[in-house]
């Protein structure tokens, strides 16, 4: 059995080898592109390391002292079939290394190695490792019917240095009663950042109401959001609580707004101003006690300047500004949410979870997605049925190298991590969190400068 459990931690590379020098050239390896590692000499001294919530991987020598690196694998498949471990030889055992692939190691590499490509064969370990956590964390938040972490990363999924600031952002204002506006593209999940606003703050034990303003007829719409009494209309036979009453003590999240006719702009402002809302057919004013997080794609300031949007409105929608990027501004995103949706897709039409082939995760990377995260979560559900778009499917065959991929994309975080710290690489590289100087190799590899 593993160790009980141990605090939560970053991933890490757990290594054996008991020739010293061997031993400290690989971890020098490591440590110096950026990875965590934890050095042993010997299979027993390393196992306790290796505990029931691990999230790294296992790098171990084949020739070890006492149990060597083919029971080792065996001991820890029995425990976690899951977890990647890298087989290293000096011995150009080819036998060896076909028996301990069968058996389920990750990657076998024979002394000696390009450090580089040692490197990469972690990384892409680590990379399967951090999936398969997230995956299991989500079939269990998923059976207990909530979500692992806090509200805020339960709603805000992904690692970019975008997504990383909103989350931050959200969290310091969850707890504050401003108003919020959000801007983001369609299907970039604007409704999520409301969301995360509302559970990560106080009001999360009350309701979260959605309004889609332009999913409501014009003829409804002030009934649907401040009720009406008893004989209001034609129709009403007794009193309907409206929507804005009925979020009173948690949040309305107002989508599209830039949909709302203008005659009704004039009373939401009103109820911004006074907190007080007036139902159809009566002349009583309802204090109701709420937060008001309004969604748009479009430019309210230009709306407002062609007389489309009301000029008052907008500047008292406008306290707090959030802006959600889309999905091609963070396509590093793409993968972990592109996994989270499979499982959860899996759970929803009880169908087994798919694994994604590199070819596919590389047209995953590379796809455009004009319906951001909405068209991604569909491309989700339609593999898990067994309909995954042909265009996805085929584009894989044409995809480029996954080093150049893999280049890309790296050269894009490291632009908006530039960016965000004023072209300071030392404050990139802590919000990065890697060493400067591997910040700095990495610069050059893909000639980048500070100030590009």
């Amino acid at each position: 059995m593993f160790p009980e459990t141990e605090p939560a931690s970053a991933a890490r590379v757990v290594l054996i080898d008991d020739e010293e020098m061997v031993r400290l050239s690989m971890e020098q390896a490591l440590q110096l592109a950026g990875i965590a590692v934890e050095a042993y000499d010997s299979a027993e001294a390393a196992l306790p390391a290796v505990t029931r919530d691990f999230s790294g991987i296992v790098v171990s020598d084949v020739r070890l002292p006492g149990r060597d690196g083919l029971e080792l694998l065996a001991d820890i498949r029995r425990r976690d079939p899951e977890l990647p471990v890298v087989l290293v030889t000096g011995h150009g055992d080819i036998a060896m290394a076909v028996a301990a692939m069968r058996e389920g190691a990750y990657h076998f590499i024979e002394k000696p190695f390009v450090n580089d490509a040692f490197v990469e064969v972690v990384r892409r370990a680590l990379e399967k490792r951090a999936l398969v956590t997230e995956n299991r964390r989500l079939r269990s938040a998923l059976d207990r019917g909530d979500a692992p972490g806090g509200a805020v990363e339960r709603c805000l999924v992904g690692q970019s240095p975008a997504m990383r600031r909103l989350r931050d952002d959200v969290a310091s204002l969850a707890s504050a009663a401003a108003d919020v506006l959000v801007l983001g593209e369609t299907g970039a999940g604007k409704e999520q950042v409301a969301r995360a606003l509302h559970e990560g703050g106080a009001r999360a034990a009350k309701p979260f109401v959605a309004i889609n303003c332009g999913a409501i007829p014009e003829s409804m719409f002030e009934s649907e959001m401040f009720g009406h009494e008893a004989g209001a209309f034609t129709g009403a036979g007794k009193r309907r609580i409206g929507k804005v009453e009925h979020a009173s003590g948690g949040t309305l999240f107002l989508d599209e707004v830039e949909s709302m006719p203008l005659a009704l702009q004039v009373k939401l402002l009103r109820v911004l101003q006074e907190r007080r809302i007036e139902r159809l057919g009566s002349n009583t004013g309802v204090p109701v006690d709420l937060r008001v997080v309004a969604a748009t794609k479009e430019d309210l300031d230009a709306l407002s300047e062609a007389g489309r949007f009301r000029r008052d409105l907008f500047f008292r929608l406008n306290v707090v500004t959030l802006t959600l990027p889309p999905l091609r501004e963070r396509r590093e995103d793409i993968p972990l949410l592109f996994e989270r949706f499979l499982v959860q897709a899996a759970v929803k039409y009880q169908r087994p979870v798919i694994e994604v082939p590199p070819s596919l995760r590389r047209s995953l990377m590379l796809a455009d997605w004009p319906g951001n995260v909405r068209e991604l979560k569909n491309a989700a559900e339609r593999a898990v049925l067994g309909f995954l778009s042909p265009d996805l499917a085929g584009a894989a065959d044409a995809a480029p190298g996954l080093d150049a991929l893999l280049d890309r994309v790296e050269r894009l975080v490291i632009e908006d991590a530039l960016k965000a710290s004023g072209q300071r690489i030392a404050e990139a590289a802590r919000a990065l969190g890697l060493p400067r100087k591997t910040l700095s190799d990495r610069m050059r590899r893909l000639g980048l400068s500070a100030g590009d």
